[in-house]
């Protein structure tokens, strides 16, 4: 998972392009780039924060009304600064890419691009094999009247031929800027502009709490598989595909990769979590649990835990206390510096602990070993009884749309019961939230991708892809 933005008309966008960046900086750690284009490209790229990649000295080098950046969280290659994005190629045009997702059919992608236009891609990002299928299908139209229409028919046949989950967005030299999604949205990408003297910017953003923090108005949500186009006279052309497929968007934005003050698909995901806490009251009834007090694993199991503490009546305490300069433990790229982060990230308040029975909410159990090192902690601190509660269903299935749960080895709940698995984080009562009742919160209003949940993906070859990556995985 990763955050990308892009924003065209306004001179030194880079000021608006580096601020939205940083809204987005909960998507990715590893990572973070930009470039922008005024005359040449202009590219700033490196390891870390965003406040560690980038200087002063960039903001005056980094030239231009139209830009685009990215923050990384590495799914598919290794962390070094060569896999790092937006990527560029210099023909046709001069073209700028960046993305959030996962190409599922690299190693096919990988081959045709090679036997049939003799490109070898330089890194193992799969940004690459979007961006070389997408100059490809563009060199099949006159260049000399390259248009929305030419550019529109580029992305329909690159859509055919890249499978998995990808939301675009791209710089053409000299011709404005491009924003596309897979043709079953599993990724979001929003629509944003701003109105100063009397011109118009556009932008596009993973979350709108980019726009929020810039003063950019929310126009829409981009739709599974459309594609926009802003040129360089300030013109939106947008095209939805011939073709629609059943939207499956990614529950897990809402339940914890997302900002909970962003608003996706006209909904808060603050709100979505909270009633995923409702619903849990009942499950938490049918096990005659009641605990004393409800407290949440910060952050992302607060408005869950909000929820649970309106639905019960039973008051919600802040009982773990985080340190805001530590990474998130989720995107550590090995267990025992997840561990390492839960340790230095997490301390519980023992006078509100100590003596009470805790029902203590978290977004999502993947591997269990946090888990089992938050009920160790709130242990020590006294806790008579832990009831952990997790607001999402148990994960049974590896994600290969690019969330770090890609082999099934690493998801408890694919290896153990429900009873093996409370043991294992040592907890008094384990609670989960039903696949069936998150269905009903979000079918509502948006058909979700729970793949993860359930093991149905919305893409073909889903297997195939999960034995090569744990083949891969295996290997190394």
């Amino acid at each position: 998972m990763c955050g990308i933005v892009g924003f065209i008309g306004q001179d030194a966008i880079v000021y608006d392009l580096l601020m939205g960046l940083s809204a987005l900086q909960h998507r990715g750690q590893d990572a973070a780039g930009a470039i922008t284009f005024e005359g040449m490209f202009h590219t700033k790229k490196g390891l870390g924060l965003v406040s560690d990649v980038f200087e002063q000295k960039h903001l005056q080098r980094l030239r231009g009304k139209v830009g685009i950046g990215h923050v990384r969280y590495t799914t598919h290659g290794t962390n070094v600064v060569e896999n790092a994005q937006p990527i560029s190629t210099n023909y046709p045009f001069g073209i700028a890419m960046a993305h959030n997702g996962n190409v599922t059919n690299f190693t096919e992608l990988s081959r045709r691009l090679y036997e049939k236009y003799h490109v070898l891609p330089t890194t193992t990002n799969d940004l690459e094999l979007i961006l070389y299928t997408l100059t490809a299908e563009i060199r099949r139209h006159d260049l000399a009247h390259i248009g929305a229409a030419e550019i529109f028919a580029a992305v329909g046949e690159t859509q055919k031929k890249v499978e998995g989950a990808y939301a675009a967005v791209a710089i053409i030299a000299n011709h404005g800027l491009l924003a596309f999604c897979d043709p079953q949205g599993i990724r979001p990408l929003i629509i944003g502009k701003k109105t100063q003297d009397g011109k118009t910017t556009f932008a596009v953003a993973s979350e709108s709490v980019c726009f929020d923090l810039l003063g950019y108005e929310v126009v829409r949500d981009m739709q599974a598989g459309e594609a926009i186009f802003i040129d360089n006279e300030g013109n939106l052309h947008s095209s939805q595909p011939t073709e629609k497929e059943k939207t499956a968007f990614c529950v897990f934005e809402y339940i914890y990769f997302a900002r909970e003050d962003s608003t996706i698909q006209g909904r808060l995901v603050a709100g979505q979590r909270v009633k995923m806490g409702r619903r849990l009251a009942e499950k938490m009834r049918e096990q005659n649990l009641v605990p004393d007090i409800i407290i949440d694993v910060p952050n992302s199991g607060y408005f869950a835990a909000s929820g649970l503490s309106e639905a019960m009546g039973i008051p919600h305490k802040r009982g773990l206390v985080k340190n805001n300069y530590i990474g998130r433990s989720f995107i550590a790229p090995t267990q025992a510096e997840r561990e390492a982060v839960v340790r230095r990230k997490l301390n519980p308040i023992r006078k509100t602990i100590a003596g009470r029975k805790i029902a203590v909410v978290d977004d999502s159990i993947v591997r269990g070993t946090t888990s089992r090192r938050i009920v160790q902690s709130l242990r020590e601190a006294g806790a008579k009884e832990i009831y952990f509660v997790s607001a999402a269903p148990p994960i049974i299935s590896p994600c290969i749309y690019g969330i770090d749960m890609s082999e099934t080895t690493q998801l408890i709940a694919a290896q153990r019961t429900q009873e093996e698995i409370r043991q294992f984080i040592g907890a008094d009562a384990l609670v989960y939230q039903t696949a069936e009742d998150l269905k009903t919160i979000f079918d509502e209003f948006l058909p979700t991708c729970m793949a993860c949940l359930t093991g149905k993906y919305p893409t073909l070859g889903a297997a195939q892809t999960i034995a090569a990556v744990e083949q891969l995985r295996a290997s190394l």
